[in-house]
């Protein structure tokens, strides 16, 4: 079954936003997220502008089964869901 089906891109960016916003209200994983992507305090808010932050961000979080799980339930949708708005925001696979 396609996780996708059902939701559009800017569904798949609010769920982004939200998990953005999850993250941020954590130092610790808010630290790591912006050690892992090279980010820093000056850089964030320039960088949340580009069309693959929000992808980096939910890259970030289903890295981690509690976070998906937090921002399932900030964003009141089912962890599937977040999954499925990663994918939409990555777009189609290639081949």
């Amino acid at each position: 079954m396609d996780r996708t089906r059902s939701m559009d891109r800017a569904a798949a960016e609010g769920i982004a936003a939200t998990a953005l916003g999850v993250v941020a209200g954590d130092p610790q994983r808010l630290g790591l997220f912006m050690a892992l992507s090279g980010l820093g305090p000056e850089t964030l808010r320039a960088a949340a502008a580009e069309p693959a932050f929000l992808l980096a961000v939910l890259d970030f979080v289903i890295g981690d089964d509690d976070l998906v799980m937090a921002v399932a339930r900030a964003a009141e949708i089912a962890p599937e869901r977040v999954v499925a708005a990663r994918d939409i925001l990555a777009g189609p696979t290639p081949g």
